[in-house]
């Protein structure tokens, strides 16, 4: 890769800033949520917790009308499917994921120290669209933010878990309060994953230059250096 500066070509040197086990976790854990999100709205519209329902299209679970056609139902069957599908690639990406940021040190490295000061200071700046951006180096809100989806991920599998299979899983039904109270604790995870996703995606239209150094890993020096 190279440059031309005053009639000379100068090579434009690559750094990484994602590394690849980090990039292929972050897409698959993208995929996953997605899939559990979706199917996770049509298996609530069956039995809604709350006094509303999503949008049909806006569900996964096989053609509807087919569904209450052929089955009478309105295509649960296919949304625990793909539920159960996303849940299992959430759970084992995510181990890998974890496994990976804890013993490589990524997780010290990109998320800590962080502290609330911090977060505040970052906030108010983000607040006045003064918050600096660098490829690869996350500020206060953005570790608060990913260190709160981790949990919330792991919350939301424990959850399902104990909302799956009460019986087996008793004594973790039982430290959520019990099936009813696990299934309520589920959803609001799910809303705060979701508008954990809607600001994660604001970012990015905000900051474009994000998303090609997710994808490929890479950024030129300069990228890396400046801030946005």
């Amino acid at each position: 890769m190279t440059d031309i500066t005053a009639g000379r070509l100068h090579p434009v040197s690559k750094v990484i800033v994602h590394p690849l086990t980090v990039r292929i976790t972050h897409w698959l854990n993208a995929l996953a949520m997605i899939i559990m999100i979706m199917s996770g709205w049509r298996i609530y519209n069956s039995e809604p917790i709350f006094p509303f329902h999503f949008p049909v299209e806006l569900t996964l679970g096989g053609n509807y009308d087919g569904s209450v056609d052929l089955h009478n139902e309105d295509g649960l069957a296919g949304a625990l499917q793909w539920h159960f599908a996303g849940m299992w690639l959430l759970a084992i990406n995510g181990t890998v994921y974890l496994t990976y940021g804890i013993f490589s040190g990524h997780f010290r490295r990109a998320f800590f120290p962080v502290g609330p000061t911090a977060v505040l200071r970052d906030t108010m700046a983000a607040l006045r669209f003064r918050l600096p951006h660098r490829l690869g180096v996350y500020n206060a809100v953005q570790k608060a933010l990913y260190l709160g989806v981790v949990a919330a991920g792991v919350i939301m599998v424990l959850s399902g878990l104990a909302i799956w299979k009460p019986g087996q899983f008793q004594e973790l039904a039982w430290l959520f309060g019990g099936f009813d109270v696990a299934r309520v604790i589920h959803f609001l995870v799910m809303t705060a994953i979701v508008a954990f996703l809607i600001v994660h995606i604001a970012l990015v239209i905000i900051v474009p230059k994000t998303l090609p150094a997710m994808i490929t890993g890479r950024a030129s020096a300069q990228e890396a250096r400046s801030e946005d």
